[in-house]
């Protein structure tokens, strides 16, 4: 048998219900990885073993007691550190959340432990998910488990690289087998793109399938939660687990949850898949380029047709979302302010306006500080029309333009990311160069539609290139299937050679 930290959710789940191995053995193990890799990863804000261990002893004494076991019996898994966790410390990877104990737990890490699963520990991010490369960590960087090849063709770049952001402690602890499977969230690309650059697969559902409660919240109106695993029928068995409606989430979906696993199927016969040409931009990274044409190849091998389709506004969507974002930043994180919980800084003789100015300027870290102010000086009374008014414009713009793409095909076919990972460092002096990460993943997070990343490829330095499948909303079921069946063709086994 292979080892229990190279199994996959479904072979975890089903091997412990059929006694072939103990949920507890299973948590013994992944804690063992993740307390060997902490160190030179940091994929882990707070390791919780005793979680994992007491959820994995109730699994087993359910399965002794002839009970019906949950979708994740038995299977220990990251939880992004955004999501609120009774009794552990949830930070969002920021100092003016340090030490903040919730009191509650979040809708979606209350569905998984319903369904059986247990915690590794909270899983280090950009902090308030705001950046894509895992930078911003009050905690300190994530390392990425891959390396470049070195430039001569042998042995490796020893560089550290960015496992992207924001949920770069789950792309990373998937990738290095420290957990099965991981939560993330997705405000403009925080799943897929991570998910591309460590070689695994990541959904953003459709806005509202998911619910909000109990995450620390970015920007209301494009936050999802989604699921960050190996491969696509993990993804689904996560989704079923996490999605739902919740009437405590004003935003949230009421509508079944879907057996999306049940339903994959990889065949595309009489599917449309479309590919849209303001994608290809200029100087677009030629491993990116023929990843995408491979992708459209193999997509014509499971039946598809493949039509040619237009997204007219997709050049507006990056400065769109990054007026929309901090505009929506600048509002929820107004509600840091050293008096409720959290962080304090009170210097000698201050008022409440000094006590505010000391603890957000102590708390809250550059990339942070610099989203509020675009997002405060968007919403002021004098450029509220000019910036922030044509930028909600230019979203509904997106929203028909995929709607009007959807009219004529099913999936939508991209590339993820416009290039694999970048070396740690190589982008924190330029916000603009960081921002472009997003240019692929960012139009369908404004339409709040459902897209996927899975693993296409290496590039020629032996890094993972992502495909990204973007569907209609509420039609995860295609995008996962679209998604099966680019993984069936790709054949994609590559992991970082183990240097932790």
């Amino acid at each position: 048998m292979a080892q229990l930290t190279d199994l996959s959710v479904a072979a975890i789940r089903d091997g412990v219900a059929s006694g072939e191995f103990t949920a507890v053995a299973v948590a013994e193990a992944f804690n063992a990885q993740v307390a060997e890799a902490q160190a030179a990863l940091n994929a882990f804000i707070v390791t919780t073993p005793e979680h994992a261990l007491a959820a994995a002893a109730a699994v087993d004494a359910e399965r002794a007691a002839g009970k019906v076991l949950g979708k994740l019996a038995g299977v220990p898994i990251g939880m992004k550190d955004l999501f609120a966790t009774k009794g552990v410390q949830t930070t969002a990877a920021s100092h003016i959340l340090e030490g903040f104990i919730p009191p509650y737990e979040s809708t979606v890490s209350q569905k998984l432990w319903d369904a059986g699963a247990g915690m590794l520990g909270k899983l280090n991010l950009d902090q308030f998910a705001m950046g894509s490369s895992n930078e911003t960590s009050y905690f300190g960087n994530v390392i990425s488990p891959w390396r470049r090849i070195g430039k001569d063709g042998g042995g490796s770049d020893t560089a550290p690289l960015a496992p992207g952001g924001s949920s770069g402690g789950s792309a990373a602890a998937v990738a290095a087998h420290l957990c099965p499977a991981a939560t993330g969230t997705d405000t403009g690309g925080s799943i897929r793109q991570p998910a591309a650059f460590t070689g695994i697969s990541g959904i953003k559902p459709t806005y509202g399938r998911c619910s909000r409660w109990g995450i620390v919240a970015f920007a209301s109106s494009l936050d999802q939660a989604g699921p960050m695993a190996h491969d696509v029928r993990d993804c689904a068995i996560m989704l079923e687990a996490m999605a739902g409606f919740d009437p405590k989430d004003s935003t949230s979906l009421d509508l079944p949850v879907p057996n999306w696993k049940a339903t994959l199927s990889g065949d595309l016969k009489g599917k449309k898949i479309g590919i849209p040409r303001e994608y290809r931009m200029d100087g677009m990274d030629a491993d990116v380029a023929h990843s995408w044409d491979q992708g459209i190849a193999w997509l014509k091998d499971a039946g598809a047709e493949v039509i040619d389709i237009s997204l007219p506004h997709t050049k507006y969507a990056l400065p769109a979302y990054y007026i929309i974002a901090p505009a929506e930043a600048s509002s929820n994180l107004a509600r840091y302010d050293g008096v409720r919980y959290g962080l304090r800084a009170l210097p000698e003789g201050a008022g409440l306006q000094d006590m505010y100015a000391a603890t957000r300027a102590a708390g809250f870290g550059a990339e942070v500080k610099r989203r509020i102010l675009i997002g405060t000086y968007v919403l002021s009374a004098g450029y509220y029309d000019a910036y922030y008014t044509q930028a909600q414009k230019v979203r509904t713009l997106i929203a028909r333009d995929f709607e009007a793409a959807f009219e004529l095909c099913d999936v939508i076919l991209a590339p993820t990311a416009p290039s694999a990972a970048f070396a740690l460092g190589e982008k924190s002096d330029d916000p603009l160069a960081m921002y472009l990460n997003d240019v692929f993943s960012v139009p369908a997070s404004l339409a709040g539609l459902p897209a996927m990343s899975v693993p296409a490829g290496l590039d020629r330095q032996g890094l993972p290139l992502g495909l990204q499948v973007i569907g209609r909303p509420f039609d995860e079921q295609g995008v996962l299937n679209a998604g099966l069946a680019i993984e069936a063709r790709a054949g994609f086994t590559a992991r970082p050679e183990r240097w932790w």
